[in-house]
């Protein structure tokens, strides 16, 4: 499941107990709070139990189901279930199984402090302590039994069974208090139908209401000539396919833009843990990335300034088809230290994005559009055919500043508006 996993959800069984798999067929879907993921069969064999159903949580190296590796197809669904004599000898456990994690301060977990320095706070425990009205020093002193010590949601709910003198503390208000009734939902029989989220609409959900509550919200905005760059990946983008074998889409050269600028300004590179601040050293450029199903998700390019504008092209493409394609793997979509979210590819001429937590800043990119503009030559002023583009910049005034902010923002415009028009390919 990869690093930092503890736990994941039953999203559905393919396979039910008496039915015949075959080796490397996949039984059961899984998710974590990032992607979802098959489970295959290690082994040709009968499923003999299934031990978790559609929703539980499950522990990584959990037993999920028992496979009778010797036992013949039967064709039949109604096979009484029943345990192996010898498990060791004809059953083979399916778990979903887990390298072993050195703690790590990552863009998506803050380590707790001085009560358990070696667990983290997952952004789903940060939820629930929220909604439990739990305060941090509680939550510190909850024993984790996850790996390393980190605390799981169980861990939270027994501990809120046998809570008996919780620390005092302020309500946290959710919501402005006020008399005003809440507004009447008004649902018309056979005309008006009910859609559930699903798993990951509800994790959005809570996530962009987390951001909203934690961080005061500022946005800035600049206008940007990136005539260069247009007129650029129009002239390049054949030979660069033939070259490279990748196709040359603006995002690489987005994401170029704003390695370097952060590589400028380090401070907007940082999160947030109570009093402190964590700078990252690590470069990692979030892509909020639509999905067919309409939901979201931000795969992650490691180390974007270390990277050559063809590197950046390979592993954007990479990480857009496996995430069209549900493919992406738990470590493509964690560790982001800042993210970009390309709004005008719908469209739009700018956007007010939210902040992807635990991260202090998200850069919103607008279409780009023609436009006569009035620019200065050798010959004086000249109206000339341009295309611009909006850059809007959202950020945590915890820690970053006006002038930080709007001094991030020019120079990510001025390394787009500068762009070498000769830059090789």
């Amino acid at each position: 499941m990869g690093e930092s996993i503890s736990e994941a959800t039953i999203i559905s069984w393919l396979k039910n107990v008496g039915d015949f798999v075959d080796a490397e067929e996949t039984i059961v879907e899984v998710a974590t709070d990032k992607v979802d993921s098959d489970v295959p069969s290690p082994v040709s064999g009968t499923i003999t139990e299934i031990r978790f159903s559609k929703d539980d949580i499950v522990t990584v190296g959990e037993v999920l189901a028992l496979i009778d590796s010797d036992g013949e197809s039967t064709g039949s669904k109604t096979l009484k279930v029943e345990k192996p004599v010898d498990p060791t000898k004809s059953s083979r456990e399916v778990a979903a199984a887990t390298r072993h994690p050195t703690p790590k301060c990552s863009a998506n977990s803050l380590p707790l402090g001085s009560q358990h320095p070696e667990a983290f706070l997952s952004p789903l425990i940060i939820s629930i302590a929220q909604k439990e009205n739990l305060s941090l020093e509680e939550v510190q002193s909850i024993p984790g039994t996850g790996t390393d010590g980190r605390i799981r949601k169980s861990d939270v709910f027994n501990y809120l069974k046998t809570r008996k003198y919780p620390l005092k503390r302020e309500a946290v208000q959710t919501a402005p208090t006020t008399s005003y009734p809440k507004p009447q939902i008004n649902f018309v029989e056979g005309k008006d139908h009910i859609v559930e989220m699903d798993r990951m609409r509800k994790m959005i959900a809570d996530h962009m209401v987390y951001s909203k509550q934690t961080s005061p919200h500022v946005t800035s905005y600049i206008e940007v000539d990136v005539t260069n760059i247009v007129n650029w990946r129009n002239a390049n983008k054949d030979a660069f396919q033939q070259k490279h074998g990748e196709k040359l889409t603006f995002t690489p050269l987005f994401v170029d833009a704003v390695a370097k600028a952060i590589a400028d300004f380090p401070m907007i590179n940082v999160s947030v843990d109570g009093k402190n601040i964590i700078v990252h050293k690590d470069i990692n450029i979030g892509m909020a990335t639509a999905l067919p199903s309409g939901n979201l998700i931000v795969p992650v390019v490691k180390n974007a300034n270390e990277k050559s504008i063809d590197k950046l092209a390979a592993e954007v493409n990479h990480l857009a088809e496996s995430s069209r394609n549900n493919k992406l793997k738990p470590d493509e979509v964690k560790g982001s230290t800042f993210t970009i979210s390309n709004v005008g590819t719908f469209g739009s001429l700018m956007g007010t994005p939210i902040i992807n937590q635990p991260e202090v800043a998200i850069l919103a990119l607008g279409i780009i559009k023609k436009r006569a503009e009035v620019i200065t030559t050798e010959s004086g002023d000249e109206i000339a055919i341009r295309s611009m583009m909006f850059l809007s910049l959202s950020f945590d005034h915890r820690v970053v500043d006006g002038f930080l902010g709007g001094s991030f923002l020019r120079r990510v415009g001025d390394y787009l508006e500068k762009f070498d028009s000769k830059t090789a390919i």
